[in-house]
C-alpha cells in the first residue's frame, strides 16, 4: 500500500508541475485550465474553485457513461489535486514571470510541461486508486467506446478546448499542442511505466487492452 500511495502522489506532483510549466510558458494554457481561467474571468472566484466544482460534476457524468453509481471515492483525488495545483502555482511559481522571455525559451518550457503532464498522468493511473474525475473521464470514454487512451484523451481535449475558446479562456498554440499531443505523450509514457511499475509491484495488470 505504501508503494502504491507513493507512486500515486508522485504522479500527481509531476502532473501538476507540468500544468504550472504550461501556464507560465504563456503560449496558451491546457484545455481544462483554459476553461477554468475563462470561467474565473467571467464569473469570479478562483480557478481552483471551478476546477473542483467541475470535477464533482464529472463524477456523475462518468457514472452515467458507465451506467454505474457515481464514484464518490474520487472526491479524495479532487482535494489532493486542488492542493497540489495550488502548491505549484501559489507557492513554487508565485513569483515566476515569463511573459517577456524569449520565444524559444517559452517553447522549451511548454514542451517540458507537456512531457511532465503526460508522465504524471501515466504514473498515477497505475496504482488503480480512485482517479480524479477529469482523468477518469478519458479512461471511461476509452473503455465505453473501445478506444485507446490516446484517442479518449484527444476527444476530451478537443471538446474542452472548444468550450474554453468560446468563453474567452487563454487558448493558444500551447492549448492546441496539448489537444493533439497529450494523448500520444500519455500513451508513450504509459507503455514504458506500466512494465516497470509491475516489475516492482507484481499484480494482475489492469487496462492491458489500452496498450
Amino acid at each position: 500500500m505504501f508503494y502504491r500511495i507513493t507512486v500515486y502522489l508522485l504522479g500527481m506532483f509531476i502532473n501538476f508541475f507540468g500544468v504550472a510549466l504550461v501556464i507560465h510558458a504563456t503560449l496558451g494554457a491546457g484545455f481544462w485550465t483554459s476553461f477554468f481561467i475563462g470561467l474565473s474571468d467571467l464569473a469570479g472566484l478562483t480557478v481552483g474553485f471551478w476546477y473542483g466544482l467541475f470535477q464533482i460534476l464529472v463524477i456523475f457524468l462518468n457514472g452515467n457513461l458507465m451506467k454505474q453509481k457515481p464514484e464518490y471515492g474520487a472526491i479524495l483525488p479532487i482535494i489532493l489535486e486542488s492542493f497540489i495545483l495550488d502548491f505549484w502555482l501559489e507557492i513554487v511559481f508565485s513569483s515566476v514571470q515569463l511573459a517577456s522571455a524569449p520565444l524559444m525559451a517559452k517553447v522549451a518550457i511548454l514542451i517540458a510541461g507537456m512531457g511532465a503532464i503526460g508522465l504524471g498522468v501515466a504514473i498515477y493511473i497505475l496504482p488503480q486508486f480512485p482517479r480524479a474525475p477529469f482523468d477518469q473521464l478519458f479512461l471511461v470514454i476509452s473503455s465505453r467506446f473501445n478506444l485507446s487512451l490516446q484517442m479518449g484523451q484527444t476527444i476530451v481535449a478537443v471538446v474542452m478546448a472548444s468550450l474554453a475558446l468560446m468563453i474567452g479562456g487563454p487558448v493558444g498554440v500551447g492549448t492546441i499542442a496539448l489537444v493533439f499531443l497529450l494523448g500520444p505523450i500519455i500513451q508513450f509514457w504509459y507503455e514504458r511505466a506500466y512494465p516497470l511499475y509491475y516489475v516492482l509491484y507484481p499484480a494482475q495488470a489492469p487496462h492491458e487492452e489500452y496498450l
